[in-house]
């Protein structure tokens, strides 16, 4: 498949739409196609660079895991979203690690092939610096909600940040294929707390629950328990 086919589907993200036209195709032109099968390891902690990602299909799970074997699950990054961006910056080692969630491809644009495009236009550094600066800000807000609200208010800002992609998005999804225990792991909740949250919204008539995915069904009620 060219990789100018996959343009149309890169440019419903935030991000990649607003790069410059040479940037897209000199992006596109580096890029190639990566393939992961359910649970494969794209990368782990520790990993040297190996350079930035995008989601064309399928999700991937970004997160630790410590010397017990407990995970930390940071994010689900979904299409369109891109990542892998830190260790352009610093040249340091992964900080986490990335598995597939289920069957996923990936749009990979090498180290080294980045490095040299930037090297040749350094111009471009800037849009590689948003890129990292809206996680950062993202990071912010989740350690300041963590701190400062309650648990259902967390939850429900963490579920309206995922349905619309993290900002990447314009029109947020209505169904998130996102099991309860992933998304209390990513709000530091016990499964149970996250449950039963979850079924009260859902008697609200604000979610209905299924198995592995959560639906969204009143988007500006949700909306206004994060505004209270």
């Amino acid at each position: 498949m060219d990789m100018q086919d996959w343009r149309p589907r890169l440019l419903r993200g935030q991000w990649f739409s607003h790069l410059p036209a040479s940037l897209q195709d000199s992006l596109l032109d580096a890029a190639r196609v990566r393939r992961l099968s359910v649970g494969q390891r794209l990368f782990q902690r520790g990993d040297p660079p190996c350079g930035l990602y995008a989601v064309l299909e399928g999700a991937v799970r970004i997160g630790a895991v410590n010397e017990q074997g407990k995970e930390a699950l940071l994010s689900l990054v979904e299409a369109p979203h891109w990542f892998g961006e830190i260790c352009l910056f610093d040249g340091q080692a992964r900080t986490h690690d990335a598995f597939g969630l289920g069957p996923c491809t990936l749009l990979h644009i090498p180290h080294i092939a980045l490095l040299t495009l930037l090297d040749e236009q350094p111009v471009y550094w800037r849009q590689l610096a948003l890129l990292m600066s809206q996680k950062l800000r993202l990071t912010f807000i989740n350690l300041e909600q963590l701190s400062l609200m309650p648990a259902p208010v967390r939850l429900a800002h963490r579920l309206l940040m995922i349905a619309e992609g993290y900002g990447e998005i314009d029109e947020p999804r209505r169904v998130l294929q996102l099991p309860q225990e992933q998304l209390a792991s990513m709000l530091s909740l016990s499964r149970q707390t996250t449950n039963q949250i979850l079924k009260d919204l859902q008697g609200q008539g604000i979610l209905n629950l299924g198995y592995g995915e959560i639906e969204i069904l009143d988007v500006q009620r949700l909306r206004a328990l994060v505004a209270v």
